[in-house]
């Protein structure tokens, strides 16, 4: 669907004020509507009804769906720091922490997993979010984590890891395959933590 598909026709005043909190609302709405449909069965009038607003008010915050997209995936930088610290610390474990993290971002707080399934569920069918995608890992995790794993071909190993664990995601929250959505995440940490950490640093005897 086209942005000119979602724009309103007439332009009516919107039932909030046009304000932070406003804008703070639709955001909030985007992150669940497209985290649960997907970028292309998104609309801008689907967000409106979500935040109670009228659509021409989004348009005037975002310009675009693209627009209000682009807004909305914002991931807090305490929520990646988590990410990137787990790699600090002892080899022995790195696995099970570093698959900890993940989890606890994707299946967290709304305000960073929601953005974060937006982002997958789209990225297969729009640029915008396959490009947000890549910079995810390209440049928010792998460059800050190759430097902590200390070897010539860090930046494989971190995207090896990166892909296994946005599999599990995918079948997890996206899929959702029973024998992996159902399962607790400690569960899912002891499980799939060894063989990250083999992809991570290699096997680390205890």
């Amino acid at each position: 669907m086209s942005d000119a598909d979602d724009a309103p026709s007439p332009v009516r005043r919107g039932r909030r004020s046009g304000d932070s909190t406003t804008r703070q609302a639709i955001l909030a709405a985007a992150r669940s509507r497209f985290a649960e449909d997907g970028y292309a069965a998104t609309t801008i009038r689907k967000v409106a009804a979500d935040a109670g607003v009228d659509p021409a008010l989004i348009l005037q915050f975002f310009q675009s769906k693209e627009g209000l997209f682009g807004a909305m995936m914002a991931i807090s930088p305490d929520a990646l720091a988590r990410i990137v610290g787990a790699f600090d610390g002892p080899g022995q474990g790195l696995g099970e922490r570093v698959v900890r993290a993940f989890l606890a971002l994707w299946e967290g707080p709304a305000e960073n997993a929601e953005p974060l399934l937006a982002m997958v569920r789209a990225a297969v069918s729009n640029e915008h979010a396959s490009a947000q995608l890549r910079e995810f890992f390209q440049t928010r995790l792998q460059d800050a984590i190759s430097p902590k794993l200390n070897r010539p071909d860090a930046a494989m190993r971190a995207g090896f890891a990166s892909a296994m664990l946005v599999g599990v995601i995918i079948g997890r929250r996206i899929v959702c395959v029973p024998a992996l959505a159902d399962g607790e995440q400690e569960a899912v940490v002891r499980l799939l933590g060894p063989a990250i950490q083999v992809v991570l640093i290699g096997d680390v005897a205890p």
